[in-house]
């Protein structure tokens, strides 16, 4: 994600202090107005020191969002329903603070200009919690709790759409119940009597 540059040893007191810039900075003007002017200053370095580790600002905001808020992986709780929803919560958490309202749909739109900063966004962020989750799944499949012939990616796809079209045009607030309505919908149709028994209990 940063610039494998040679030269002097990276600094990660450095780096740690850019990235929470960069999220300070995002809380409070946005994405548009960030400059890597303004995180050097807040950050204690320089403009050039931030360019020998980012390609720009997107490729900067990118890496803070992932290592600062964090890919959180779905859990293994032995609960495949209860898996599912702390996996999405944790989705909803990060895309609904005032940086992720602020930040996704520009970011998006420089990904779509950007297929290498789209390519970085989708394998440290997007696909490693999608990964999780799919894991999640097949261990319901496993313990009997899903269809066998559950299409996985469609799934995957229906879980998290809801947060990221609710963020992206908000036309619709993301409810701290949204989560569990939407993996209930989702599940109704894939779920085998084992599992609705369970929670019947």
């Amino acid at each position: 994600m940063t610039n494998p540059r040679s030269g002097r040893p990276r600094d990660d007191r450095i780096d740690s202090a850019v990235r929470q810039a960069t999220l300070d900075l995002l809380g409070a003007v946005g994405y548009a107005r960030l400059t890597l002017e303004a995180v050097a200053s807040r950050a204690g370095t320089s403009k050039p020191a931030l360019r020998r580790r980012w390609r720009g600002k997107p490729h900067l905001v990118v890496d803070a969002l992932v290592t600062t808020v964090g890919a959180t992986p779905t859990p293994d709780t032995g609960c495949t329903r209860c898996d599912l929803v702390a996996g999405i919560q944790t989705l909803t958490d990060a895309f609904t603070t005032r940086i992720g309202q602020r930040v996704l749909p520009a970011l998006v739109a420089d990904l779509a200009d950007d297929p290498e900063l789209a390519e970085v966004f989708l394998r440290e962020y997007f696909h490693t919690r999608r990964a999780s989750t799919a894991a999640a799944l097949r261990r319901g499949v496993e313990r009997g709790d899903l269809d066998r012939g559950a299409d996985v990616d469609l799934l995957l796809d229906m879980l998290a759409s809801t947060t990221y079209y609710r963020v992206l045009f908000g036309h619709l607030p993301v409810t701290p119940e949204l989560a569990g309505q939407v993996v209930d919908v989702v599940l109704a149709g894939v779920a085998t009597p084992r599992l609705h028994c369970a929670h019947r209990v």
